[in-house]
């Protein structure tokens, strides 16, 4: 099942590498993450993982974008 998760994982980077920024940090420590919490869960744990790494991604290259904005206006 972990090979599955991850195969997929890296199919979804490979095919839309925007839309894989910070996928797979995320994937990777929330699939060790969930290894510790218990037997089945570091699928779940790199899906969520991979989620959340995403969205942290996002929002920094927002900021980051924002701030490159502000600059140029002074």
């Amino acid at each position: 099942m972990l090979k599955i998760g991850v195969a997929a994982l890296l199919a979804l980077s490979v095919a839309t590498p925007s839309l894989a920024a910070g996928c797979m940090k995320g994937a990777a420590v929330g699939g060790v993450g969930g290894h510790f919490v218990g037997k089945g869960h570091a699928v779940a744990g790199a899906a969520v993982g991979c989620a959340v790494g995403h969205h942290r991604a996002k929002v920094a290259a927002k900021k980051q974008a924002q701030a490159a904005r502000t600059q140029h206006a002074h």
